[in-house]
C-alpha cells in the first residue's frame, strides 16, 4: 500500500477524500513507488501527520506506518492531528498507538484535536 524512500511516503491518491488535492509524481519523486504516476501523493515525514484528508477506514494502517517512518528518520516526537469531530478518527488513532510497540507515550497536542506520540526504542 506505501511506497517509503528517503524523504517522504508515497500514498494511493485512493486513501485520499475526493475533495484533497493530489499531484502528480515527478521524475525526482520516489522510483520505487508501486502506484502509477497520476495516483501516488507524497506525504512528508516531518513529525506532523495530519489525517483531515484521509478516510477513516485508512488511518489504520497508515499511523503505523508513519510511526516507522518517524523512527527510521530520529523522529520522536510526532504531531498527529486528527481533528475534533465526533472522535472517530481519535479513537482510531489511540488504538494504532496503543499497538504499536514504539509509542512510549501520547497525549492531547494542546487541544483535543491532536494527539502527540513519543516513540521510543520498540
Amino acid at each position: 500500500m506505501y511506497c517509503q524512500c528517503d524523504l517522504c511516503i508515497h500514498v494511493s491518491a485512493d486513501l485520499y477524500h475526493p475533495f484533497a488535492v493530489s499531484r502528480e509524481m515527478t521524475e525526482n519523486d520516489c522510483s520505487n513507488s508501486e502506484f502509477p504516476e497520476e495516483t501516488a501523493v507524497e506525504l512528508p515525514v516531518n513529525g506532523v501527520l495530519d489525517l483531515h484528508t484521509f478516510a477513516p477506514q485508512d488511518v489504520k494502517d497508515l499511523v503505523p506506518t508513519y510511526l516507522d517512518e518517524c523512527l527510521e528518520r530520529g523522529i520522536t516526537e510526532v504531531i498527529i492531528i486528527h481533528g475534533k469531530g465526533k472522535g472517530v478518527l481519535r479513537r482510531i488513532v489511540r488504538a494504532a498507538l496503543d499497538r504499536h510497540p514504539a509509542v512510549v507515550s501520547y497525549k492531547y497536542g494542546g487541544s483535543w484535536g491532536a494527539t502527540v506520540a513519543t516513540l521510543g526504542k520498540p
